[in-house]
C-alpha cells in the first residue's frame, strides 16, 4: 500500500478512535468531575510519553506549555458540558472546531487564499447554524448550559488548531511539543483541582474517588494510553503523509463516530431532527475545509 494511504487510513483510525471518546468520557461524568478525568487521563499519557522530553530545549518547550494550557482548557469545557447534556450534542458542537480556523483567516485577512474563503465558510457557518437548530430542536427550540460549554470547548479547540499552526513551524521535536503541551495539561488539571475541589472531610473524599478511580479504570486507561498518547502520536504520522484539507475533511465525521459509539456504549438515539442536524453539521464543516490552498495545520485531539 502506497505511504499515503497508509497516511489517510491512520487519519481514519483517529477519527474512529476520537468518537469512542466521548462516551467513553460520558460514562464517567456522573461521578468524577472533569479535573479529576483530565488529570488520570494526560498524566498517564504524558508519563508514557516523557522520554520525549530528554534533552528538549527551552524554545520548544515553551510552545508546548503554551498549547497545554489552551487544550486543558478545551477539555474542562468539554467534559463538563458532557456531564449537562447528551454525547451525541455534546459532539456534533465540539465538532465545529474545525470552522473556527478558517473564520479566523478571512476574519484576520491573512494570507492570498482569504477572500476566497469569504463565500465557502458562509455557507459553512449556514449549514451549521441549521444543523445546531435541527439538532437541538425539541419541540421547540432547547439551548442549555451544557450545549454553551460544548460550543466554548469548539471554539476554543479552533484557537488551537490555529496556535498549533504556527507552533509545529518553529519546533525542532513534533514529539517534543506533543509531550510537553500532554504534560502541562495533566499539571493544570492538578492545580485546578487543588483550586476548586479542597474538601472538608479528607478521608471520605480520597475514599469516593478512589473508588471512582476503580470503577472507571478500564476508560482511563483506554483514554491515557490509546486516546491521547497512541493516538496523537499516529496522528502526527498520519497528516505528515496526507494533506491537510484530506485530514480536515476525515476530520468532520469525527462526530458521527461519535454518534455510533453512543448509539452502542450509552444507548443514545438521535430522532429524525437530530439525524438531520447531524447531516448540516457535518455538511458544513466539509464545507468549512474544501481548499487546496490551506496552510496546513494539526488539529486538536478529543
Amino acid at each position: 500500500m502506497p505511504v499515503h494511504l497508509r497516511g489517510i487510513a491512520a487519519l481514519l483510525i483517529v477519527t474512529l478512535v476520537w468518537g469512542t471518546t466521548f462516551p467513553a468520557m460520558k460514562n464517567m461524568t456522573g461521578y468524577l468531575s472533569a479535573s479529576w478525568i483530565v488529570l488520570c487521563r494526560f498524566a498517564l499519557a504524558g508519563a508514557l510519553l516523557l522520554p520525549f522530553l530528554w534533552g528538549v530545549r527551552w524554545r520548544d518547550l515553551r510552545w508546548g506549555i503554551l498549547a497545554g494550557v489552551v487544550l486543558f482548557l478545551c477539555y474542562v469545557f468539554q467534559i463538563e458540558g458532557l456531564a449537562l447534556t447528551s454525547s451525541n450534542r455534546n459532539a456534533f458542537i465540539t465538532g465545529l472546531n474545525v470552522l473556527v480556523p478558517p473564520l479566523l483567516g478571512v476574519l484576520l485577512g491573512r494570507g492570498p487564499w482569504a477572500e476566497r474563503l469569504e463565500r465557502r465558510i458562509l455557507i459553512a457557518l449556514s449549514l451549521s447554524v441549521a444543523g445546531l437548530f435541527a439538532l437541538c430542536w425539541e419541540g421547540s427550540f432547547s439551548w442549555g448550559r451544557g450545549d454553551t460549554l460544548a460550543l466554548l470547548c469548539a471554539l476554543l479547540f479552533g484557537v488551537y488548531i490555529k496556535l498549533m499552526e504556527t507552533v509545529t513551524r518553529k519546533v525542532e521535536k513534533l514529539m517534543a511539543l506533543t509531550a510537553s503541551q500532554i504534560i502541562t495539561v495533566a499539571v493544570c488539571a492538578a492545580v485546578w483541582l487543588l483550586i476548586t475541589e479542597l474538601p472538608q472531610d479528607v478521608p471520605a473524599y480520597t475514599a469516593y474517588i478512589r473508588k471512582g478511580l476503580e470503577l472507571y479504570s478500564v476508560n482511563l486507561i483506554y483514554l491515557g494510553v490509546i486516546a491521547t498518547a497512541a493516538i496523537i502520536s499516529l496522528q502526527t504520522w498520519g497528516q505528515s503523509h496526507s494533506s491537510a484539507n484530506e485530514a480536515a475533511v476525515i476530520y468532520a465525521f469525527e462526530p458521527g463516530c461519535a454518534a455510533i459509539f453512543a448509539y452502542f456504549w450509552l444507548g443514545e438515539t438521535l430522532a429524525w431532527n437530530g439525524l438531520l442536524g447531524a447531516a448540516l453539521l457535518i455538511s458544513g464543516m466539509i464545507v468549512s475545509q474544501w481548499s487546496t490552498e490551506r496552510p496546513a495545520t494539526v488539529l486538536a485531539p478529543e
